[in-house]
């Protein structure tokens, strides 16, 4: 197992930079998952890791060694490919023993490994048949148990879930997490989907536009976002993002939004006070807009009409329009809600996220 270390890499294609100054450390045994939406630089960063990219300018660190002008071959890595790159001429036996014959490892030594990760991933019955007559389960479980018997410094996994159903992603992403938890290698895995990410790292960089906008664990990503971006990329339904503006007295500053006067304390309260303009905007997750209830001792409440109603079941998924602004809320099942009627809904201001107007940036 090893350290990756990220300092300042960038890449530049045609002069066009597809990752820009990114600065990313990764402990030993972590399980750190790249994301953000396509083209920001998350599967130029992995190749730069892999080898198969040369970072235009930075340096980048694996066990402590410079690997900028190491070949992939010479890295230690394990990659696990979207299309799962096995050999289609080979049975499963022969893709997941390739490598240890390729090192030239004992025969009995081959065999006994082979059925172990087979017995483990749940493919012995697999063994004797070749890619193309397996799902694409199957073949992804091949292709982990290939990387797995490799015994690498660190995995690294491009989407490798992306052409699976619902389903059978989810079933897959808990036994990542098994695996991981069995091997605790540096893992690296790229995706596109947030579920992915927020439930199977321990740490998540959030790439756009080729920059980190932020790493953090999961929770800390969903609760303290760091900017606009994040925010909105984390979390299904979406966080509400609305503008206001900053109304200032002589005891505290409240921020004007939704025809609505709410006031803001702590620290927020204090960067508002100095903020050299007025424009911000307020974040207010759909699970912190709830219907109004009596004696709820003054929280701030908007009223607006019912656009949209989507019952899931366990909650009910509500698009209020409140003014110019759509508002998601998420509501009790069975809440008695009709498209078209006026509803109030009220919010706690201590949960509400401050962002300058400007920079997108978090205040407080």
């Amino acid at each position: 197992m090893a350290t990756i270390t990220l300092e300042g890499v960038s890449k530049a294609f045609k002069g066009k930079p597809a990752v820009d100054g990114v600065d990313l450390s990764i402990d030993d045994g972590q399980f750190l998952i790249i994301v953000g939406p396509s083209g920001c630089g998350k599967t130029t960063t992995l190749r730069m890791l892999a080898g198969f990219e040369r970072p235009t300018s930075g340096v980048v660190r694996i066990g402590g060694r410079v690997m900028n002008d190491v070949p992939p071959k010479d890295r230690d890595l394990a990659m696990v490919f979207q299309n799962y790159a096995l050999f289609p001429h080979m049975t499963v036996a022969k893709n997941l023993a390739f490598g240890m014959r390729v090192r030239r490892v004992d025969r009995k030594v081959i065999d006994r490994e082979v059925a172990s990760i087979a017995s483990m991933l749940g493919i012995e019955a697999l063994l004797g048949r070749k890619p193309a007559e397996l799902s694409g389960g199957e073949r992804q479980r091949v292709a982990l148990g290939r990387a797995l018997l490799r015994k690498p410094k660190a995995f690294l996994l491009d989407e490798p879930l992306s052409n699976l159903d619902a389903a059978l992603r989810a079933q897959m992403r808990f036994e990542l997490k098994r695996i991981h938890a069995q091997f605790p290698v540096t893992t690296v895995y790229v995706t596109h989907d947030q579920v992915e990410a927020m439930t199977m790292a321990d740490r998540i960089a959030l790439m756009e536009g080729g920059r980190l906008q932020q790493v953090a664990a999961p929770e800390v990503l969903y609760s303290e976002p760091a900017n606009t971006f994040v925010a909105g990329f984390v979390g299904s339904p979406k966080i509400n993002l609305i503008p206001g503006q900053v109304v200032r007295d002589a005891r505290r500053p409240t921020i004007r939004s939704m025809s609505c006067d709410i006031p803001v304390d702590g620290t927020a309260g204090a960067v508002l006070a100095s903020l050299p303009h007025d424009n911000v905007v307020i974040g207010l997750r759909p699970e912190e807009l709830r219907p109004r209830r009596p004696a709820t001792g003054g929280l701030p409440a908007v009223r607006g009409v019912i656009e949209l109603i989507e019952p899931l079941g366990s909650e009910t998924h509500v698009a209020l329009r409140v003014g110019g602004h759509v508002l998601t809320c998420k509501c009790p099942p069975r809440a008695g809600l009709e498209v078209g009627s006026e509803i109030s809904v009220e919010f706690d201001p201590e949960h509400m996220k401050v962002f300058d107007g400007d920079t997108g940036m978090r205040l407080g």
